[in-house]
């Protein structure tokens, strides 16, 4: 599909917001910018699992974690009360700093509107968009994130945080999951959790 410069441009600026992400990660011997490098493994994602995804997905996917950096989990309460009013501010301001972007290269509210809509999760489970993005997201967390960060918390907890990640997936996303490359110790884990 051919790319409409607005998109291109769209996709620029998201990169170069997040190349200001003064978290690094390296990956196959190159640093990388945390968040760029989380974008860049959304869109990858994406290509993989719905290649014919629309405008506004493919946009929603590449500024899902934009400028995340500056809102630090640290500025909530260390509970779950303090963890969802966290994730829910996030949203919003994903959503905000990808429509400035979006009006800035020339989109109409109409698909502003729409990129917001995917941000903010609205409908999981029942709009097809929203629920792809969620899958991607999952996705991407298994492959890349969730080996580290099973290196923090119980075998419990992470049975329990598998069994919560599972249920917000299609059975699409799902059957891509068992799919993925995973560890031993993850495969074990996700065994257990399915158990």
């Amino acid at each position: 599909m051919i790319q409409s410069q607005r998109f291109i441009d769209a996709i620029s600026l998201f990169d170069k917001s997040n190349e200001n992400d003064p978290n690094k990660e390296s990956f196959e011997g190159q640093d990388f910018s945390k968040e760029l490098l989380y974008a860049i493994r959304m869109t990858q994602c994406l290509d993989k699992f719905s290649p014919e995804a629309e405008e506004a997905l493919k946009l929603a996917v590449r500024c899902q974690h934009i400028r995340r950096w500056e809102i630090p989990r640290e500025n909530y309460e260390m509970n779950r009360v303090g963890y969802l009013k966290w994730r829910n501010d996030l949203k919003i301001f994903h959503a905000d700093k990808a429509s400035e972007i979006l009006k800035e290269v020339g989109y109409e509210q109409e698909l502003v509107e729409s990129v917001r809509f995917l941000l903010l999760k609205k409908q999981l489970k029942q709009n097809e968009l929203t629920q792809t993005l969620e899958d991607v997201i999952c996705l991407v967390f298994l492959e890349f994130y969730f080996e580290k960060f099973s290196e923090k918390y119980s075998e419990e907890k992470m049975i329990s945080i598998l069994q919560k990640t599972w249920k917000k997936m299609s059975s699409k996303g799902q059957k891509s999951a068992l799919d993925l490359h995973l560890s031993v110790h993850s495969q074990d884990l996700i065994s257990k959790a399915l158990a």
